[in-house]
């Protein structure tokens, strides 16, 4: 099992290992708009556990552009461990 922790809620969840990052941070309050990762709405930061997600998909290159710390939440997967994240 994979483990969320969001900061905004001070809350931790686990997750299956390979799931999306979608459902779980659409549940904690993260806002969606498009889901195909070309809005941008649901940028988050990863303060912890970056190398526990998947790589970074074209989408997010295109939309957020110096990305560091940030991801959009409908594009990529925590493959096993733990994140920490804000949005």
């Amino acid at each position: 099992m994979a483990e969320i922790y969001f900061e905004d809620n001070e809350e931790d969840i686990e997750v299956q290992d390979g799931e999306l990052l979608h459902q779980p941070c659409e549940d904690q309050g993260v806002p969606f708009s498009c889901t195909k990762g070309t809005c941008g709405t649901c940028k988050i930061v990863v303060n912890e556990g970056m190398e526990n997600l998947t790589g970074y998909t074209d989408n997010e290159k295109n939309v957020l552009g110096e990305m560091k710390k940030k991801r959009l939440a409908c594009q990529c997967s925590i493959k096993s461990g733990k994140i920490s994240i804000e949005y």
